[in-house]
C-alpha cells in the first residue's frame, strides 16, 4: 500500500495534517497482523544534523511553522509491528502539470508582477522530476520498504534564484530580490518555504535501492512549453 494523498488547502494546513495523521493510522490497522508493506510520504525539510539533509537525519517535531504529523504516524505504525516505511519527497517533485511548489511561485510572481526570491537566492531546494520518483517508489515497495527512510532526491539543491529567474522569464516579469521582511508581504503564508535552505542527499538511497534518477532536472523541466497547464 502506498501513501501519496494530502490535502494541499493550506489556509488549513494544521488541519490538514492532523487528517494526514488519522488516514496513516487508518491505512496502517488494515495492515496490522499481515506482512504487507505501507509506504508513507513525508517531506524532505528536515533537521539536518550537517550542512546537507540524509536519510538518517531525524524528522522534524510536529509544531506551529511545520505541523506534519506524517513520519510521526509512521513511527507510531512501526511500534505497532506494521511493516512501514517512509519516502521523504523534497520541495519541488515536478513535471508537465506541476501543481507543487513551483507553480505556487509561478502563481505569485503572476499576481504581483514579480518573479521574487528573498536575499541573494542561495537558498537551495532539493528537486526530483515525477516519474523518477515513481521509479523509487516501486523499488521501495520490492525492497519491502526496509531500510528507508528513503530520500526521492533527484538534485541535491537548486537555487531559489534560478527557479524565480526560469519563471520570471515564462512569464515575461522581472526578477528581484526581496528581503526578509518584504517577503512576508510579496509570498504570505509561502514565505517560509521559498526562504528555506534544504538540500539534500539521496546518497544512501540510491546505493541500497540501485535507484538512479533519469528525467530532465527542475530548472530545464521549468523552460518546457506549456508547463504549467491551467
Amino acid at each position: 500500500m502506498i501513501h501519496t494523498a494530502f490535502n494541499h488547502d493550506f489556509s488549513r494546513f494544521a488541519d490538514n495534517c492532523r487528517e494526514d495523521h488519522r488516514a496513516i493510522l487508518a491505512l496502517g490497522e488494515a495492515l496490522e497482523g499481515s506482512d504487507r508493506p505501507l509506504l508513507v510520504t513525508a517531506g524532505a525539510v528536515v533537521d539536518a544534523r550537517g550542512p546537507v539533509a540524509v536519510e538518517s537525519d531525524p524528522h522534524r517535531p510536529p509544531s506551529d511553522a511545520l505541523p506534519r504529523r506524517t513520519e510521526l504516524a509512521a513511527t507510531e505504525l512501526a511500534a505497532r509491528g506494521v511493516r512501514v516505511g517512509v519516502v521523504r519527497l523534497p520541495p519541488s517533485t515536478h513535471g508537465v502539470g506541476d501543481h507543487g511548489f513551483a507553480r505556487i511561485l509561478h502563481d505569485i510572481a503572476r499576481r504581483t508582477g514579480v518573479s521574487a526570491y528573498i536575499g541573494e537566492g542561495e537558498n537551495r531546494w532539493a528537486a526530483v522530476h515525477r516519474q523518477d520518483a515513481a521509479r523509487l517508489y516501486r523499488l521501495a515497495l520490492e525492497a519491502g520498504a526496509r531500510g528507508g527512510p528513503f530520500h526521492a532526491i533527484a538534485e541535491e539543491g537548486v537555487p531559489l534564484r534560478r527557479v524565480a529567474e526560469a519563471i520570471g522569464a515564462r512569464l515575461g516579469l522581472p526578477v528581484l530580490s526581496k528581503t526578509p521582511e518584504e517577503a512576508a508581504a510579496h509570498f504570505g503564508w509561502f514565505a517560509f518555504f521559498a526562504g528555506v535552505d534544504c538540500p539534500t542527499s539521496s546518497a544512501h538511497t540510491r546505493a541500497l535501492l540501485g535507484w538512479e534518477p533519469r528525467e530532465t532536472g527542475l530548472v530545464a523541466d521549468l523552460g518546457q512549453p506549456g508547463y504549467f497547464t491551467e
